[in-house]
């Protein structure tokens, strides 16, 4: 078996070097607007709920974003003008790729709607110029920098943040078994309709409280608060092959078949008896899937690799959530992949780069991603 790549097409050296973004159907800038239009519609879900609450928290974090990429790019400018350029062909247009957007929409997912706007605006301040700047820019980042944000946010201000969450009905112990919601009309009345159409059809049954979780108005981090919007704007940027639609699908089918597997035990359960709508619906495990989990800067470079972190990411989002108590452990989890990229990508090296331009050891497996 021949276990060389031809040098027709896009050399395996540049795959595994050149910067993520290449590798995707669109650009960069059209990912994070799409991204952004998704998390806002969830933004606006949350916002009617909370007298606006939501939409103040992203508006102070939009405000941190693009001040301090306007900070960032004078003092570049400048710079770059001392060392002969012009200020005609210097850096502009800094604000069209929509990364500082992005990050600060998604970022605003990850908080609570009750949190002070004032850290969401230091948290995006930090995302900018520590996660995302210091490191080289957009594409050299080793987190996502909301999330890094998000743990800048959580671990500085501990109290403010627990506080914001203490009457939520999805914190713990809720992550372990599904919370009994006194059932809304709403629901009542999509539940007995999904029932006597869709279910019927498979005679299941759909059990109540699952629809409220769509439309749920208590204190929550705000991705929990606008789950519907956030679901239909996950189809949208799947559809628009915004990203790979098989990481999520990937990290969502090991998650959930060990919440359906082992998910009761915490709680004195069975085999078998964990809830995987309430798995999934709640925690940020939709964010965690199609935003945080599927960021190309972020993550190797083969399809082999991928589908590795991609598989232990849903492993350690079940641990830290349902083993660990930690009601967002889905976040910690992709934040612990993260920072395994780089030993992740050397054994790519290692294992699909001998360093000639036409031969990749390859076993068998693509190393495009």
């Amino acid at each position: 078996m021949n276990n060389t790549i031809r040098s027709h097409g896009p050399s395996p050296q540049r795959v595994l070097f050149q910067k993520p973004q290449v590798n995707l159907a669109c650009s960069s800038s059209t990912r994070m607007w799409m991204v952004s239009v998704c998390a806002g519609l969830a933004i606006l879900q949350s916002s009617m709920t909370d007298s606006f609450a939501s939409l103040f928290v992203a508006l102070a974090a939009v405000a941190g974003a693009l001040l301090t990429e306007l900070l960032i790019d004078n003092i570049a400018l400048r710079r770059f003008i001392l060392h002969g350029g012009s200020r005609e062909t210097g850096l502009t247009g800094v604000y069209r790729d929509g990364s500082a957007v992005a990050s600060a929409l998604i970022l605003t997912l990850l908080l609570p709607n009750q949190i002070h706007p004032l850290l969401a605006f230091l948290g995006s301040m930090f995302a900018m110029a520590v996660i995302k700047h210091s490191f080289g820019g957009l594409g050299c980042n080793w987190v996502n920098p909301a999330l890094g944000a998000w743990l800048f946010i959580r671990f500085g201000w501990p109290g403010a943040f627990a506080d914001a969450l203490k009457d939520s009905s999805l914190a713990l112990p809720g992550t372990l078994a599904p919370v009994i919601f006194e059932q809304e009309p709403l629901d009542i009345f999509w539940t007995s309709l999904l029932n006597k159409t869709i279910f019927s059809l498979t005679s299941s049954e759909l059990p109540g409280g699952y629809i409220d979780l769509l439309v749920y108005s208590g204190p929550g981090i705000i991705a929990e608060r606008g789950l519907l919007a956030l679901l239909l704007g996950t189809i949208i940027i799947t559809a628009c092959r915004i990203s790979r639609s098989w990481i999520p699908i990937s990290y969502l089918g090991v998650y959930c078949l060990l919440v359906r597997a082992f998910g009761a035990f915490p709680v004195g359960g069975v085999l078998g008896g964990g809830d995987m709508l309430f798995g999934l619906l709640s925690g940020g495990t939709l964010v965690a899937a199609f935003i945080l989990a599927a960021d190309p800067s972020t993550g190797p470079k083969s399809r082999i690799g991928v589908l590795i972190i991609t598989i232990l990411g849903g492993v350690l989002s079940f641990v830290f959530r349902y083993w660990g108590f930690e009601p967002y452990g889905a976040f910690f989890a992709v934040v612990l992949l993260n920072a395994l990229v780089p030993l992740f990508r050397y054994f790519e090296t290692r294992i699909f780069y001998t360093g000639t331009s036409n031969e990749v050891s390859r076993g068998g497996v693509d190393v495009q991603p």
